[in-house]
């Protein structure tokens, strides 16, 4: 269950396309009582051009992770509660960036479980926020490259994704017209609205 890092050499070359391409790869968390994994289930695409990014008013010293070569984490904290765990996405430069919404638990579910006080298994990392308490993320880890050995990294998909489903983002109120979520159609493990999971079906890729 626990390969090496996604090879960069598969990442797609552009935000929206990496957000449909993430849908099935695994988050690698690294502890001291063992590895916790989840799969991708869920992601939103915040693109070079989009109001609603962190990125669109360009670097800050929150930020600037987003504008590091693709596959490098970008944790920040949300509402001052929730860290979030995303994926840059574009040339070093070039700020854009996938969150990760959330995952389907594979491995380290004990740990999870206590980290997230005994809440269902389907609610462990069903959430931005919650998969990050669910895998101890937090901004010791922004930065860091995603597609290397380390305590945070992504894995490639244990078998092809499916066909996805497409939608409107969540919780933002700029460029919110925009479908640049994707999330993996059946699973009962996405995040959101019933209304929104019923999304167009996609091709995986």
């Amino acid at each position: 269950m626990q390969d090496g890092p996604l090879p960069r050499a598969l990442l797609p070359a552009a935000t929206e396309a990496m957000a449909r391409f993430l849908i099935g790869c695994r988050v690698v968390r690294i502890m001291p009582d063992g590895p916790r994994i989840g799969r991708i289930v869920e992601t939103e695409a915040y693109l070079p051009d989009d109001a609603a990014s962190h990125s669109f008013r360009g670097v800050t010293p929150r930020n600037r992770a987003m504008f590091l070569g693709p596959g490098h984490a970008y944790v920040y904290r949300a509402y001052g509660t929730a860290w979030m765990l995303n994926v840059s996405a574009e040339p070093a430069g070039i700020g854009a960036g996938v969150l990760i919404r959330a995952l389907e638990p594979l491995v380290g579910l004990e740990a999870m479980r206590a980290d997230r006080g005994g809440v269902p298994d389907r609610d462990l990392a069903r959430g931005p926020g919650r998969l990050a308490a669910a895998l101890a993320i937090d901004r010791s880890l922004d930065g860091i490259d995603l597609l290397a050995e380390g305590p945070l990294y992504l894995a490639p998909p244990p078998e092809p994704a499916g066909v996805l489903g497409i939608s409107t983002r969540i919780g933002i109120t700029k460029d919110a017209h925009r479908p640049l979520r994707f999330f993996q159609r059946g699973s009962r493990f996405v995040s959101g609205p019933a209304a929104l999971n019923r999304g167009d079906p996609i091709a995986a890729g």
